[in-house]
């Protein structure tokens, strides 16, 4: 289990993490996600003790990562799948690790078969891998010790869609032997089809957090019309709430605060003619996070800038 309490972290007067609280727990995968620069890579920095905590703590399975005797038998970690040596093979990487952790040396070889590294890729040096296979190394690295906890920052990033279908894979079974996973990506579908909790976090706090399921039923329905003003005024005179559908990016769509069979009554009552209407939760986790995060993104604020 992950647990971070209260963690803040400042620099400068610039606070990155700000009284960020919440736990990954066992046998789940928990996905960490938030526009770029809101406190993700910073807070699982802090986790695994290269970056100091301004005040509150994290802990991996009930104690500091710097207090674990033997770290990598505990806790799998990868956050920057390029910052490897690159002038060794990944072999050599792998064997460095596995003399460090005091493993049996067969550990190399059957870690590379599990993230499909052939022995000729095992045996280049790690600057003539492509970003997927230093990805598969990375992970390859995480797994070495059989931890009973993951943290990933980014694991996807680089992979090819059957390496992204494999690293679901391999993670969904992870957790369901009991692993804790806490995995920060900004492929949101990946994280809708494998997450079971999330956390999402903007300008450094917490803006959200509960499971998947909790989380995106509250998205209401998504409907599309080419006459969205009068559908506007008739769910207005028909006291239900609505907004302007974040994860479209058009101006025919709305995100309404009632359910589907509501919203179709209020349009053929008024004469609206529809062309999509359907549960937001289908419109998936992009809805949610691009407006849970309105005020925090980039895009977001430049237009609002040059308004």
């Amino acid at each position: 289990m992950i647990k971070v309490e209260s963690l803040t972290k400042q620099y400068a007067g610039f606070t990155a993490v700000d009284d960020v609280t919440f736990t990954a727990r066992p046998g789940r995968v928990t996905g960490f996600l938030g526009p770029n620069g809101a406190g993700k890579s910073t807070t699982m920095r802090i986790m695994v003790g290269l970056t100091p905590a301004s005040s509150g703590y994290a802990e991996v399975s009930g104690r500091r990562f710097a207090d674990l005797p033997n770290p990598g038998l505990e806790v799998g970690v990868l956050l920057d799948a390029s910052a490897q040596h690159a002038g060794r093979t990944g072999r050599e990487i792998l064997t460095i690790a596995q003399r460090t952790m005091g493993l049996p040396a067969g550990r190399v070889g059957e870690m590379l078969d599990r993230v499909s590294l052939t022995d000729d890729e095992a045996d280049r040096r790690v600057r003539n891998y492509s970003l997927g296979m230093r990805q598969r190394l990375g992970i390859a690295t995480a797994l070495l010790g059989d931890p009973d906890v993951l943290i990933l920052d980014e694991p996807a990033n680089g992979l090819d869609p059957a390496g992204i279908r494999w690293m679901r894979d391999l993670l969904r079974g992870y957790a369901d032997r009991g692993g804790t996973v806490l995995l920060s990506s900004h492929l949101l579908h990946e994280i809708e089809v494998i997450a079971d909790d999330l956390v999402v976090i903007g300008q450094g706090r917490i803006v959200a957090q509960g499971t998947k399921a909790e989380l995106l039923a509250t998205a209401g329905t998504l409907v599309r019309t080419p006459d969205v003003h009068q559908l506007a005024q008739a769910l207005t005179s028909a006291g239900v709430s609505f907004t302007p559908s974040a994860a479209t990016g058009s101006q025919d769509a709305l995100r309404v605060d009632a359910d589907p069979g509501v919203v179709g009554r209020v349009a053929l009552d008024a004469g609206v003619h529809l062309v999509e209407l359907r549960a937001a939760d289908g419109a998936g986790l992009e809805e949610m996070f691009l407006e849970l995060t309105a005020d925090t993104q980039r895009e977001t604020l430049t237009e609002g800038a040059a308004a």
